[in-house]
């Protein structure tokens, strides 16, 4: 919803995040080759198409071990989601690209859709792969990425700084509203695989 909000601020007035986002795009100015480049370039193929590899992987071991409703969450939220709520989003407000952008990018710059990509699937992989106890290291690995990949689609004059905040809110608000939705039957799940019967 504040993503939404954002949006519609942006559309209506583009003054709104200017001042921030070119201050932000003034710092992010840096070589166009060198070991930067090339790790943005990296997280840049890595929220792309290349990027699906990783979570239909983690679908398809899931199914293989009985567990579809894990399978099923983190198809809804890691893959689902990015079409009904990030292409509408940027057709809706439609908003230009920064200039002379370093990699290929597609129209619509808002919200960030390689950072949305990058917040669901650190979340569905801590709500699949990992007890509560040991979330906590994974939520800081999964903020480091994060903060990687935004600050990747900055350098890269991919996008600008507020499309990536409303990436990052967009993914999280999805994929809590998806686990809460979901609560049941992964719970269901969980007891199943405690008593030796996911299949």
């Amino acid at each position: 919803m504040a993503a939404l909000v954002i949006g519609l601020m942006l559309r209506s007035s583009v003054s709104a995040f200017g001042a921030l986002d070119a201050q932000w795009a003034q710092w992010m100015e840096g070589p166009e080759s060198g070991p930067s480049m090339d790790f943005a370039g990296i997280l840049d193929r890595m929220g792309g198409p290349m990027g699906l590899i990783v979570p239909l992987a983690l679908i398809g071991v899931l199914c293989v071990y009985g567990r579809w409703r894990s399978g099923l969450f983190a198809f809804v939220a890691a893959i689902l989601a990015n079409v009904l709520v990030v292409i509408p989003l940027k057709q809706v407000v439609d908003r230009p690209r920064p200039p002379h952008p370093l990699v290929l990018v597609t129209n619509g710059s808002f919200p960030s859709g390689q950072v949305f990509t990058s917040v669901t699937l650190v979340m569905v992989a801590a709500v699949v792969l990992f007890p509560p106890r040991a979330r906590r290291w994974w939520w800081l690995f999964g903020a480091a990425y994060v903060a990687a990949m935004m600050w990747s689609r900055i350098w890269l004059h991919a996008q600008w700084f507020s499309d990536t905040v409303a990436g990052a809110m967009a993914g999280a608000g999805i994929c809590l509203l998806l686990w809460r939705a979901f609560a049941t039957l992964l719970e269901r799940e969980a007891l199943r695989a405690a008593a030796g019967r996911l299949f």
